[in-house]
C-alpha cells in the first residue's frame, strides 16, 4: 500500500517536472526564435557603406516652441534602431502630457526647467492643501489643494531616463530658451509594436506631422484629417467620458480638444504654481538617493521612487580627465539603475583645444552622438577596414557609429562637446591607443609578427602613450 502510494507520487511529479521543463523549452524556444528574426532584421539594416552627418527633416512649430525630427528612414538610425527628436521651448512653454512606445533618454542642452512623469499605480506623494481660518483646530476641514506625484527640478547637463508608456511633461520655467534632444530606442524590447515612431497625446491636438508615420499612405493621412482630434481622448465617445470622469459632457469636449490648434508645445498663461521642494533641497535629497543606492544591492529601488535623472556634464563627476586634452562623464546602471530595465546608456564628452579621444570601438552597443557645442574631425572604420566616415561634424548635427566600427574624434580650435546616447545599459568601448588599450594588453612578440616590426618599435607602439583615452595633440615624429 505505501509503496504504491510512493510510485504514484513519484509518477506524478514525474509528469509535472516534464511538463514544466516542456514550457520552459518552449519559451526559451520562442525567445531563441524572437532573438533570431532580431539578428537578421539588424543584419540586414546595417549594412553600411558610408555614414553620414545627419540634420532633422521635419519641423514643426507650435504655440511657443518648435520640434525638430531626425528622418527615422534615414540607414544609419535604421541600423541603430533609433529615433531622434528635438524640441525648443521659449519661457513658460509647456510640452502636453504623451508618453512613447518606446524608451526615451534626455537629454538637456540648454536652459532649465520642470519634468513630471506620472507612474501608474503610484501616489501622489506632492500635496497642498488649504485650511480654514475661522474654524476651531478640532473643526478645522482640509479645502481645496493640489496633489499629484513627483516633479523634478532639471538643468543644463541633465540626462532624464524615462520607460515606455509612462505619460510625463515638460515646463520651461527659466529665463531663457530651453532646448532638449531625445532618443527612442524603437528597436528596445519594450516595444511591442513596429519600428515606427508613435507618439500618443492626452491633450491638444497635434499635428498630422508628428503622429503620421513614414509609412502612412496619403489616404491614411486624408483620413486622419478628417476626425476632429489626434489625442487619446478624441476617439472616444463622450458620454462614455464624461460618465468615466464623473463630469458633464461640455468638460468631456474639452478633453478632446477638438479646436485647439496650439500645437504640442503651448505657453502657459502665467507661470506654474506646481508644488516641488527648493532646488537646495531636492539636490540634497538626490545626493542622499545616491548614497543609499552605492550602499544597497539595486532591489530596495520601486517602481514609485525610481531616481530619473543624472547631470552628466558636471565637470566633478568626469570619468576620464586629461588637464590638456578633456574629460568624458558615463551615465549607465550604476549610478542611475532605471536604465538597467531600459537597457540605455549614455556618455559626455568635452575636448579641449585640438583634443584627441583615442581610437576605440563600442564593445556592446551602437553611439548615437550629438554634438552640443564646437566642432571637430570625426573617422569611423568599419569590419573589412574601409573608412566609413571622414569629416567635420559641429554643433546640432548627429552621427551615428555603429556597433564596433573603429572611431577617433579630435577636437578643432574651439573645442569639441557632444552627448552619445548608447544602446546598452552598460556600454564599454575598447581603446586602441593609450594605457588601457588592447595594443598594451598584447604581448611584444604578437605584435612584431603581426604588424613585420622590430622590438623596439614594438614597445614604442605600446609604452608612447601613458595616458589612457584623453590624448593631447603632439607632432608625429618621423
Amino acid at each position: 500500500m505505501g509503496y504504491s502510494s510512493l510510485l504514484s507520487l513519484s509518477l506524478c511529479a514525474l509528469v509535472l517536472l516534464s511538463s514544466c521543463y516542456a514550457q520552459i523549452e518552449q519559451v526559451t524556444a520562442r525567445q531563441h526564435q524572437q532573438q533570431r528574426r532580431g539578428l537578421e532584421r539588424f543584419q540586414s539594416q546595417c549594412q553600411l557603406q558610408n555614414l553620414n552627418v545627419l540634420q532633422p527633416n521635419r519641423k514643426i512649430k507650435s504655440e511657443a516652441g518648435t520640434t525638430e525630427i531626425w528622418d527615422q528612414s534615414q540607414e544609419e538610425l535604421q541600423c541603430a534602431g533609433v529615433v531622434v527628436v528635438r524640441h525648443k521651448f521659449e519661457q513658460r512653454g509647456l510640452l502636453l502630457p504623451s508618453f512613447n512606445n518606446a524608451p526615451q533618454l534626455m537629454y538637456i542642452v540648454q536652459g532649465r526647467g520642470i519634468h513630471g512623469a506620472a507612474f501608474p499605480g503610484c501616489p501622489e506623494t506632492f500635496q497642498s492643501t488649504q485650511q480654514s481660518q475661522h474654524q476651531r483646530p478640532s473643526e478645522r476641514r482640509q479645502q481645496s489643494g493640489d496633489e499629484h506625484q513627483k516633479v523634478r527640478e532639471f538643468r543644463e547637463g541633465d540626462i532624464i531616463a524615462l520607460p515606455a508608456g509612462v505619460s510625463h511633461w515638460i515646463y520651461n520655467n527659466g529665463q531663457s530658451q530651453l532646448v532638449l534632444v531625445s532618443l527612442v530606442d524603437q528597436s528596445n524590447f519594450a516595444n511591442q509594436l513596429d519600428p515606427n515612431y508613435r507618439k500618443f497625446f492626452l491633450a491638444g491636438n497635434p499635428q498630422e506631422e508628428v503622429q503620421a508615420s513614414l509609412q502612412d499612405r496619403e489616404s491614411e493621412r486624408e483620413e486622419r484629417r478628417e476626425r476632429r482630434g489626434n489625442n487619446i481622448f478624441s476617439g472616444l465617445d463622450e458620454r462614455t467620458l464624461a460618465d468615466a470622469f464623473n463630469i458633464d459632457t461640455q468638460l468631456a469636449k474639452k478633453l478632446q480638444s477638438q479646436d485647439d490648434r496650439r500645437g504640442i508645445i503651448v505657453r502657459a498663461k502665467e507661470d506654474f504654481q506646481v508644488v516641488r521642494p527648493g532646488r537646495q533641497q531636492e539636490e540634497e535629497y538626490e545626493h542622499e538617493e545616491r548614497r543609499r543606492e552605492s550602499r544597497d544591492n539595486g532591489l530596495e529601488e520601486t517602481f514609485c521612487t525610481m531616481r530619473l535623472k543624472h547631470n552628466i556634464a558636471d565637470p566633478k563627476r568626469a570619468d576620464i580627465y586629461n588637464p590638456r586634452a578633456g574629460r568624458i562623464s558615463t551615465v549607465n546602471s550604476y549610478n542611475l539603475p532605471i536604465l538597467n530595465s531600459l537597457r540605455l546608456s549614455a556618455e559626455h564628452g568635452t575636448l579641449y583645444r585640438n583634443g584627441i579621444y583615442a581610437p576605440h570601438w563600442n564593445i556592446n552597443a551602437h553611439s548615437i552622438v550629438y554634438v552640443t557645442r564646437g566642432s571637430g574631425r570625426c573617422q569611423i572604420v568599419d569590419n573589412n577596414g574601409n573608412q566609413v566616415f571622414n569629416d567635420r561634424v559641429q554643433e546640432g548635427q548627429l552621427l551615428v557609429v555603429p556597433q564596433n566600427f573603429a572611431v577617433v574624434k579630435q577636437a578643432s580650435s574651439e573645442g569639441f562637446e557632444w552627448i552619445a546616447f548608447k544602446t546598452n545599459e552598460n556600454a564599454k568601448i575598447s581603446p586602441l591607443a593609450g594605457r588601457t588599450s588592447v595594443t598594451r594588453a598584447i604581448p611584444e612578440e604578437v605584435l612584431m609578427n603581426s604588424f613585420r616590426i622590430s622590438r623596439e618599435e614594438a614597445r614604442r607602439l605600446k609604452f608612447n602613450r601613458q595616458e589612457t583615452s584623453l590624448l593631447q595633440p603632439v607632432r608625429s615624429q618621423e
